[in-house]
């Protein structure tokens, strides 16, 4: 039988290659000194909590099953370093995910305190500033030892208030598992002003978390220290209709996992800033053939049925100057998998 699992790959990569031209004009250079706006920054988070809202509701078994989804326990993290308005968390992830198990969700909590007694910056007739834009990333260590970065979520913080703040961090746990499994999941916090503008990054100083206190270098969880909820499927339970399952008996026409790595591929790696890289799946497998075959037709194959966009953060030269855009690109993700042939509808 044909297998279809190349099919899978191409169609993945058909609105990518719309705009492969772009990848020659930008060069590593391009990305010195680049710096996202926070118009387009809340864009491309938008579009991608959408994007993620979208997907969680298309899953089969997910919306009648959400009682059922285990809750894992908290795993509490260590503070790895921490500043005024940045710092970095590590937890240990081993044996934390059990095999043949898929995380639907994971959220970040992070205890504010409340600020002590802090000097105002002069106002000068600025508007007021209440909050304080705090965002979560996703940090790869390399084998060279630097560091990538990832952005994952974003959300306004109130600066007056304490409390527990919670982060989607889901997709960092996707990055994660596709990366070294047996390393530790390192995130960075970044507090930065609500809008451009040295007034609002000063007010924004004002947003402490616990383990931004350089007393509680160990914190419990009584005391505010970080923790990550994950919540899993089990996939021989709930998994997708249609998904390849482990049988290394089974070769009919079904949907495998197939992670796109931007940051390796040569030709996306500097004009694609955001993701860094998704399960955009494919179709593999074999389809059964009628025992007579029609003149003008060809074989039954392993295809396509159903795709969904991705969003993406992306650079596009114009001219001499470097924009930053955010569109959703068609086709990226491989819904559903299907044997059809040639001029006739797929069953």
């Amino acid at each position: 039988g044909f297998t279809a699992s190349v099919c899978g790959i191409m169609t993945a990569g058909v609105a990518i290659s719309q705009y492969t031209f772009l990848s020659p004009l930008i060069q590593k250079r391009d990305l010195e000194n680049l710096v996202i706006p926070a118009h387009i920054k809340n864009k491309y988070l938008s579009m991608l909590k959408l994007h993620h809202k979208r997907r969680r509701r298309s899953l089969p078994s997910l919306a009648g099953i959400l009682r059922g989804i285990h809750g894992n326990a908290d795993i509490t993290g260590e503070i790895k370093y921490s500043d005024t308005t940045r710092q970095r968390l590590v937890f240990d992830m081993e044996s934390r995910l059990q095999e043949n198990t898929e995380v639907t969700m994971a959220e970040l909590k992070l205890f504010q305190t409340a600020a002590q007694n802090p000097s105002k910056p002069e106002r000068r007739h600025h508007r007021p500033i209440n909050n304080a834009r705090v965002s979560i990333y996703w940090v790869e260590v390399l084998a060279n030892g630097s560091n990538r970065t990832s952005l994952i979520d974003s959300r306004l913080v109130p600066i007056h208030e304490s409390g527990w703040r919670s982060f989607d961090v889901t997709q960092a746990i996707h990055y994660w598992s596709k990366a070294q499994k047996k390393t530790p999941l390192h995130l960075e916090v970044w507090t930065e002003g609500e809008r451009p503008g040295s007034y609002a990054a000063e007010m924004a100083k004002r947003v402490r978390f616990a383990t931004q206190d350089p007393k509680e270098n160990t914190l419990d969880k009584d005391m505010g220290a970080p923790e990550l909820m994950f919540y899993t499927l089990n996939l021989d339970e709930y998994g997708s209709q249609g998904n390849c399952n482990s049988s290394p008996n089974s070769s009919k026409c079904c949907r495998e996992e197939h992670f796109i790595n931007f940051r390796e591929l040569t030709w996306t790696q500097y004009w694609i800033i955001e993701p860094a890289g998704y399960q955009a799946f494919r179709c593999a497998g074999g389809c059964k053939q009628p025992k007579h075959s029609y003149y003008g037709y060809g074989q039954r194959t392993c295809a396509v049925m159903e795709s969904a966009p991705l969003p993406m953060m992306y650079l596009v030269k114009k001219g001499d100057y470097t924009e930053i855009e955010v569109a959703e690109f068609p086709n990226m993700i491989v819904e559903k998998c299907g044997c059809s042939m040639d001029k006739i509808p797929p069953v």
